[in-house]
């Protein structure tokens, strides 16, 4: 067993575990390390879309934003906590001009200002781009700032267990990913950077290397909040990639296929006139996430609609830029709505078919799937509904500290976000969040206890040794549960259907050392990634069906099934939902977590924004004292 010991971890080499380690350097004297299961692993190195958006503070003209304007926008969203939304807008424009600093190519006018455009949920122009790749941008600029600073990064190495006494983080056991030896990590402070629980899900837009590790935070006595609240969309299956923004302007053929070979342009089986179904395309494009708000009279029906041809009719289904959709030779622009009409206009791109507009528009677009093996000048490209995005999360407090004393969650992992956000305000939320946990941490004065491991490294090696005395297949298991978990718990949900599967794995948990088994100690890591999964899904199930029970009304990326709801002439009768205008109870957080096998799900009201007449000269007194952290 290798032992180590620091004052603090951080778990992930994603935008939030590098900056989150950054900052703790440069803010303290610490020893401070990061855990990675794979330095090139993880979303935001994996991940974009056609143009990758960073929300942040109004930087550019004569806009008149604010930082409580932003709060105000983000905690308008539902169920997200008022003093997280003030931090995530106050520290806006630092962690972006951060990144600025450190190399992120953001575009700038001839003058210098930060120029935005609106993005989804968005009533300001905040939002930018670096291009599809504006996370790995940041990742690898971060990256390279952590090497700069001689971070000793522990790889290929995936943290199983936290480690704590009396409610406090004392360390961390690891397994190494090539030799399944063990690791032995003393600290005080560990930060979460694992990404979303990616790995529960079959029909997924993370990339295959980012699984998370959820249940780390829950087997510690975290808590979990808003794990009802997920973001799905439309995505390419192979490459996992976004197929939003001018993907869908462009007007691509939506196409299904039967085992036959058999093509089918399905969306005329739902729209009668042609050009209404191709000005819901084209609004596809920026209003990309699945949104119940915009099924009954809207663009998210064209969701449901690929939904249906994959999961009911069972066919395959495919977007086709090398031809105008519906069999149209020249599309007669002005019968689109007035909408499509005038973008494609101003873009100059009212010409020829798909893939020539989208070389007009976006030509890093094509470039990006050609990278990737795919020329969408040749080819057809494969789709489904997919989990993009958890907007729920480990529940944390305004330093981004969990409920255990020493354990902090930030990026995706956090549950910092309401039902519905401002599109790219998740990569915002990740450099605020760790450099708040860093800021918390930089401060505190607790120390790594004189922890014994003993006892913990015991039950370790037993249920190690019980992992390779089963026989091999954990490959196998891995791949039902993702599957079962798509078909039950995605964005098209059924209380009955839910309870069942919930009931299934709380079967295979129970049995787990009986059920599952791996041929040879480097594969001992796939038993902590499947424990991890239905752990988290079960954590979700849970979410979902107590939402069924307390609330059912239909909110957000998701669709619950309302026998006595509403339904879209011509969506078959498992598509019937009811939803509000207002976000459902979205006053209140709904948490989850887990004691002795038992999941339990609870409400809370949410935290409100802080309201604070703050004098200069008091707030500078304390600013000198402890650096208002506290």
């Amino acid at each position: 067993m290798k032992k180590f010991e620091f004052d603090a971890v951080v778990i992930g080499t994603g935008a939030a575990g590098y900056n989150a380690a950054i900052r703790i350097k440069e803010m303290s004297d610490k020893k401070v390390c990061i855990v990675t299961e794979g330095i090139k692993c993880g979303t935001s190195r994996n991940t974009g879309s056609d143009k990758q958006t960073y929300y942040k503070l109004g930087l550019a003209g004569g806009s008149e934003d604010s930082v409580l304007k932003m709060a105000e926008n983000l905690f308008s969203c539902g169920s997200m906590d008022g003093d997280t939304a003030l931090c995530e807008a106050a520290l806006s424009a630092r962690s972006f001009l951060n990144l600025c600093e450190l190399g992120v190519p953001f575009p700038v006018n001839r003058y210098g200002e930060y120029i935005g455009y609106k993005t989804d949920h968005d009533p300001y122009a905040r939002a930018t781009s670096a291009g599809p790749l504006t996370s790995k941008f940041m990742t690898e600029a971060l990256e390279k700032k952590a090497k700069n600073l001689e971070i000793e990064i522990i790889d290929k190495t995936l943290a199983v267990e936290i480690i704590t006494d009396k409610n406090s983080v004392c360390g961390l056991l690891g397994i190494d990913t090539d030799s399944g030896e063990f690791i032995q990590i003393s600290c005080a402070d560990i930060v979460l950077a694992t990404g979303g629980p990616a790995g529960i899900y079959a029909d997924s837009v993370y990339p295959k290397c980012h699984t998370g590790t959820t249940s780390l935070a829950l087997l510690s006595g975290a808590k979990l909040q808003n794990m009802t609240e997920w973001q799905y969309g439309l995505a390419s299956v192979n490459p996992r990639w976004n197929v939003s923004g001018t993907y869908m302007q462009v007007l691509p053929r939506f196409v299904s296929m039967d085992e036959s070979g058999n093509e089918y342009e399905f969306l005329l089986d739902f729209f009668s006139d042609k050009y209404e179904a191709l000005s819901n395309v084209f609004l596809k494009g920026y209003q990309w996430p699945f949104d119940c708000k915009k099924v009954l009279d809207g663009s998210s029906v064209i969701d449901l609609l690929v939904f249906y041809e994959i999961k009911v009719k069972g066919r395959r289904v495919f977007l086709d830029y090398r031809k105008n959709p519906f069999g149209i030779e020249k599309i007669d622009y002005e019968k689109l709505s007035s909408e499509a009409y005038e973008y494609l206009s101003r873009a100059n791109a009212s010409f020829g078919t798909p893939i020539e507009r989208l070389e007009k528009m976006n030509m890093p677009a094509i470039e990006l799937y050609l990278s990737k093996g795919v020329d969408l000048r040749k080819e057809m490209l494969e789709i489904a509904l997919c989990a993009q995005h958890n907007n729920g999360g480990i529940a944390v407090d305004m330093w981004w500290q969990t409920n255990i004393k020493g354990l902090f969650a930030a990026g995706e992992c956090a549950g910092t976000h309401g039902v519905t956000r401002p599109g790219g305000s998740a990569l915002n939320s990740g450099q605020v969040g760790s450099l708040r946990a860093a800021q918390f941490i930089s401060q505190s004065e607790r120390k790594a206890s004189a922890y014994n491991f003993k006892e913990k490294i015991f039950e370790m090696e037993e249920f190690c040794s019980k992992m390779l005395s089963n026989p091999d297949n954990i490959d196998k298991a891995i791949e039902t549960a993702r599957q079962r978990m798509s078909e039950t718990g995605g964005a098209i949900r059924v209380k009955k259907d839910m309870q069942r599967l919930y009931c299934e794995i709380a079967t295979e948990l129970e049995n787990f050392s009986e059920l599952y088994g791996v041929k040879d100690r480097k594969n001992l890591y796939k038993a902590y990634k499947l424990r991890d999964m239905l752990l988290v899904q079960s954590a979700t199930l849970c979410a979902m069906i107590d939402y069924c029970e307390k609330i059912g009304t239909t909110r957000g990326s998701a669709l619950y099934y309302d026998a006595a709801g509403s339904l879209r002439e011509k969506l078959c009768e498992e598509f019937r939902f009811s939803c509000k205008e207002e976000v459902a109870a979205g006053d209140k957080v709904q948490t989850v977590s887990y004691d002795s096998g038992k999941f339990v799900a609870e409400w809370r009201s949410v935290r409100e924004i802080p309201k604070s007449d703050d004098f200069f000269e008091n707030v500078w007194q304390k600013f000198r004292e402890n650096k208002n952290i506290y």
